[in-house]
């Protein structure tokens, strides 16, 4: 029981870490200044390391992994919401 906990718990931060990283890619350079956050490529450096380091040691409550769990969340809960004020992710031409 407590192993299939931790494997979910695993599985979604993990989602929260690449929702997160996807976000960030989807969201033009100069909508981060104009927000007043970090700079888009700070911001792809630290949650792809964060994603990476989940990947390679996939264990939900190692240090690393909360760190890059924090850092997931304060893209969340900061950064998107002031992204999402400045202007609307683009979407794909068809």
């Amino acid at each position: 029981m407590q192993s299939t906990l931790m494997l979910v718990l695993s599985f979604v931060l993990f989602a929260i870490k690449a929702f997160a990283l996807v976000d960030a890619l989807a969201r033009p350079a100069p909508n981060y200044l104009a927000a007043n956050k970090q700079t888009k490529n700070l911001w792809l450096i630290i949650l792809g390391l964060t994603l990476a380091a989940h990947i390679l040691t996939f264990s939900p409550l190692g240090l690393l992994n909360l760190a890059g769990t924090v850092a997931a969340l304060v893209y969340l809960a900061d950064a998107r919401p002031a992204l999402r004020a400045v202007a609307p992710p683009r979407t794909p031409r068809r």
